[in-house]
């Protein structure tokens, strides 16, 4: 096992692995950038390394400094976390190459899956199931209209090496193809260096449900259980739960089934989630696989009693899958139900940074914080808005429901606004009590709930 790991990311996903290696005995070493300095987490790192200004580019997504600051404490590995280098090919083999281990899958299975065409070529050749696509668009614009209306309408454009629900565009109609194909281009070079699109049939209104994987380096891969992460905002999911409520038991294990068998079969190594859209009259359909851990991983660990990142760092080191998890779990423990609280207009959807003059995070049985920051904190304008996730674990789904609401209605956060009237609406909304979920419900709940009901949908 690991003797010190480099935690190379920041927020609630960096005290999380301290807190998984800390249980195991780990020494950490914390890096931060200079806006992050005062974060609690920070503060009480026995050992810690400033690695930059504020712009990620001069920090958490910098690999020299990174690497740097690992071979400097002479630690035996870096765990990623989410976001910022998580997904990263080339630092996953820089970190090989300087003799470290990442905490994660190998750089192969990083590139594989990070590129979404190539991803859904491998995974239809070994049996997923697949909505309408287009390869690649190439050729001059008339060529790629083509291309992508031979999917049928509405589509959806989307950047070949994206994710996170970045750069996404839809299109309703033949005439908006021309200008949507050239804005989707800019915003993918713009966010992931590489402009290259592909398309794919948009289902109005589907579930988003994903599948967690877990495997060693032997060949071995189960899965642990699923996840509905259907209320989303920007393409962002918002609030996520297990299991996913209003879906037949065999259908819904069936498919996970299919899922670990696929990653077995291709020897993937570590954890990753495979993500598909479920749409009643045509069942699942791949959408994308993402090769680290997930921010909503909490619900599962609720569910299932097993904690993901321990497991992680523990196949990260050699461990036999048979060691860390003997199999699949069967059926979930109750239902678990997490809220992403983030530093925005709840309605708009925009950042609202500052000071966190007052954070009082509501508690109670059943309820799990997860944050990064602290009464006094200041919430940076460079990063994810994103301040605390909130899981609940009930005996049902109503329960958890309850629970969540509870601790929502108990929170108090001051110098800054947050999405939590929003969450709250969601909550008590009759679809959503009744498991009818979808990717546009977060819509149709800003168009009832906003206090300005004549304002436009979050796009």
């Amino acid at each position: 096992m690991f003797k010190k790991i480099l935690v190379g990311n920041r927020g609630a996903v960096a005290a999380r692995i301290i807190r998984a290696a800390q249980d195991m005995d780990i020494e950490c070493v914390v890096v931060y950038s200079e806006a992050d300095a005062d974060l609690p987490y920070v503060r009480q790192a026995k050992e810690k390394i400033c690695i930059g200004g504020p712009a990620p580019i001069d920090s958490y997504l910098n690999i020299d400094k990174m690497l740097s600051a690992a071979q400097s404490c002479r630690v035996d590995a870096i765990h990623p976390g989410y976001g910022f280098l998580s997904e990263n090919a080339e630092f996953a083999r820089r970190v090989e190459r300087a003799g470290l281990v990442f905490i994660g899958p190998s750089a192969q299975w990083i590139e594989s899956m990070g590129h979404k065409t190539r991803a859904r070529e491998l995974m239809a050749h070994h049996g997923m199931p697949m909505c309408p696509s287009s390869g690649l668009l190439h050729g001059p614009s008339e060529q790629q209209c083509r291309q992508a209306a031979d999917v049928g309408f509405p589509l959806l454009i989307k950047p070949a090496a994206g994710g996170g629900g970045i750069g996404m565009v839809a299109v309703h109609e033949p005439a908006a193809l021309p200008g949507a194909i050239e804005h989707a281009s800019r915003l993918a070079q713009r966010s992931f260096g590489n402009a290259q699109l592909y398309v794919e049939r948009l289902f109005t209104q589907p579930r988003h449900i994903e599948f967690q994987i877990m495997a060693d380096n032997y060949g071995n891969a189960i899965h642990l259980l699923e996840r509905d992460c259907s209320i989303q905002r920007r393409h962002q999911k918002v609030i996520e739960e297990a299991g996913a409520p209003a879906v037949q038991r065999g259908t819904m294990m069936s498919m996970a089934d299919t899922a670990a068998r696929i990653m077995q079969t291709v020897k993937y190594n570590n954890i990753g989630t495979v993500e598909t859209l479920y749409d009643e009259q045509t069942g699942f359909s791949f959408l994308e696989m993402n090769t680290r851990l997930q921010v909503e991983h909490g619900v599962t660990e609720a569910v299932t009693g097993i904690d993901i990142v321990k497991s992680q760092i523990a196949l990260a080191a050699g461990k036999r899958l048979q060691e860390v998890i003997p199999s699949s779990p069967e059926a979930a423990d109750g239902h678990a139900i997490q809220v992403r609280i983030y530093a925005e207009d709840p309605w708009r959807f925009t950042p609202s940074p500052g000071l966190l003059t007052i954070f009082r995070l509501g508690q109670g049985p059943g309820i799990r914080i997860e944050t990064g920051y602290e009464e006094g904190s200041r919430v940076s304008p460079y990063y994810d808005p994103m301040i605390a996730k909130v899981i609940a674990h009930g005996a049902s789904r109503h329960h958890a429901i309850e629970l969540l609401r509870s601790a929502l209605l108990g929170t108090v956060i001051e110098g800054i606004r947050t999405n939590i009237p929003f969450l709250l609406a969601a909550l008590e909304d009759p679809d959503f009590c009744l498991g009818r979920v979808h990717t546009q419900l977060a819509q149709d709940i800003v168009r009832q709930a906003a206090p300005d009901r004549k304002r436009p949908a979050a796009a």
